[in-house]
Order: structure tokens, then C-alpha cells, then sequence
């Protein structure tokens, strides 16, 4: 998207990547875009856009990822500078925001119990068919020429517990910033 989200007059372009890179990237000079800022967010970005969304004089940036989750980056400041010894108030609109969503999270957590319950009661009944849920897998498999390695990334709309890798010829695998799994190596009989 290209949007002024630095309110300098130019716009500036917002790139959202697969690898869950936010950029923003700037055009000072004619020549080439400077990045100006960066966010890393965990998941492959599908979707990015921005405007005034949330409150009214403060631009944001929304971003769509693979599995759902929709993430915003405001231009609003979240720090509040506070003399010494001097006390945070909070305005009554960010109390009644606060409460408002506590009281919606204490509600979808009764609602997550409640469904969790029903689940465990039809799968211990007489009835109960147990089926294998369907779910769409996005995978890459990509070269990076500057290390001559190959990068794997799996990215599935619920949790991944467990991913084996087997190979006919011995792998190295690399540990990479943003890799979140434990890796646990066996060897496997040639046989």
C-alpha cells in the first residue's frame, strides 16, 4: 500500500512481506526508497493496509496474516511522560475501553470452557465419529543464494506440535531468528 503514515506530506510505501516483515520504506531523494521502520510480526503477511481506523487524527497500519489474525500499528502514542512521583491517570474513555475488554475476554473464555465441555462429552459418547480435520498447509521451500541453504517455512491456520524431517542423505539444519521450534536430532538405521 502507499500511504502518508509520517504525515510529512509524501506518501510513503508499506510493504508487507510473506516472512512477517512490516516496512516502511520512504522517498527522501529521488533515486532509491529509504526504510524508515520495520516490524517483524510471526506469521506470513497476507494483506496490508493503512488509514485513520481506530481514533480519529491517528493513521494506522493494518496488516492481514496467513492464519487470520489481523495486527494494527498506530501512529497514536502509547507512553505518557509523568513527573517524579507523580501518579498515570488513566482518561475515563481508556477505563471504559479497558473494562470493555476485559469483561469480552472473561466472556470468550467462559464461551472456549463451555465448548470445550460439549467437545469432551460428544467424544466419549457411543455415537462419537472421530474424523481427521482438514486444514490448508502454506509451505515454501526456497533457496538463499547468499549461504547456498534452503529455507523451509510451514505455516498452518492451528498450532504445529511436531515436524519430521527425513532425508536419504545427512542434512544440517540451521537455526535462523525467527525459528520458535526446538530442534531434536536422531539417527535413523540406513536400513
Amino acid at each position: 500500500d502507499s500511504f502518508d503514515i509520517l504525515g510529512d506530506g509524501v506518501k510513503e510505501l508499506l510493504v508487507g512481506r510473506d516472512d512477517g516483515m512490516i516496512e516502511i520504506y520512504n522517498f527522501e531523494s529521488a533515486d532509491d526508497p529509504v526504510l524508515r521502520h520495520d516490524y517483524a510480526l510471526s506469521e506470513s503477511i497476507s494483506s496490508i493496509q493503512a488509514g485513520c481506523v481506530g481514533k480519529d487524527g491517528y493513521d494506522e497500519i493494518l496488516a492481514a496474516t496467513y492464519s487470520g489474525w489481523l495486527t494494527g500499528l498506530t501512529t497514536e502514542p502509547v507512553h505518557r511522560e509523568g513527573g517524579s512521583g507523580e501518579e498515570l491517570k488513566l482518561s475515563q474513555e481508556m477505563q471504559n475501553k479497558i473494562s470493555s475488554l476485559r469483561n469480552e475476554l472473561e466472556q470468550l473464555q467462559i464461551k472456549v470452557l463451555q465448548e470445550r465441555e460439549k467437545y469432551q462429552q460428544c467424544s466419549h459418547s457411543s455415537t462419537a465419529v472421530s474424523s481427521v480435520p482438514a486444514f490448508s498447509v502454506n509451505d515454501k521451500f526456497t533457496l538463499n543464494k547468499d549461504d547456498a541453504s534452503y529455507s523451509l517455512i510451514l505455516e498452518v491456520q492451528t498450532a504445529i506440535d511436531n515436524v519430521l524431517v527425513q532425508s536419504d542423505v545427512p542434512l544440517d539444519l540451521l537455526d535462523v531468528d525467527k525459528n520458535s521450534a526446538v530442534v531434536s536430532f536422531s539417527s535413523c538405521d540406513s536400513e
